[in-house]
């Protein structure tokens, strides 16, 4: 007997598309940035780029673990025309945004349908989203303030998930 809904299963799939979409999303911007020479920040956003696919991991072992079914959707193009760094930044922020929203929706769903067993799970990505959209931020703020893009680059550099600058 599965410890999982049919309907928080398939929202579970569907954040898995929004994971792997956000990897997708996150590779296009790092080779966009290292093609433009903005190297630590491709490696940034490569770095986010391995972070989504952890996630989606996390919600397909979830699946598994509690006797659902994974389903892989398909994912959508991501944008890869970027004007310059700062349109990057901003977008990377607002997706953030976007993927909090879903989180949270989860959480709400797993409340109407008295699923208890992915309050751990959910309660990771709650903080996770607040660390995510706490580094994409920094990097917003960081970035107007450089009024350089070549300058922000040479002193953005991501360790353990967080933006460091040296000034």
């Amino acid at each position: 007997m599965a410890l999982i809904s049919e309907k928080f299963n398939d929202a579970l799939n569907a954040q898995i598309q929004e994971e792997l979409y956000s990897a997708y999303l996150y590779l296009g911007m790092s080779y966009w940035l290292k093609e433009h020479n903005y190297n630590n920040l491709g490696e940034w956003y490569f770095i986010q780029y391995n972070e989504e696919l952890a996630h989606a991991y996390k919600f397909m072992d979830y699946i598994v673990e509690t006797g659902g079914s994974v389903k892989l959707l398909a994912l959508d193009s991501p944008k890869i025309d970027w004007k310059n760094v700062e349109e990057i930044v901003n977008a990377a922020y607002g997706h953030e945004q976007h993927i909090t929203g879903k989180i949270n929706d989860l959480v709400i769903l797993a409340e109407e349908l008295k699923e208890f067993a992915p309050r751990e799970l959910l309660q990771w990505f709650i903080s996770e989203q607040i660390e995510e959209e706490a580094s994409s931020s920094e990097l917003v703020n960081r970035q107007k303030e450089f009024h350089n893009d070549m300058l922000f680059d040479h002193h953005t550099h991501r360790v353990s998930g967080s933006t460091t600058s040296e000034e």
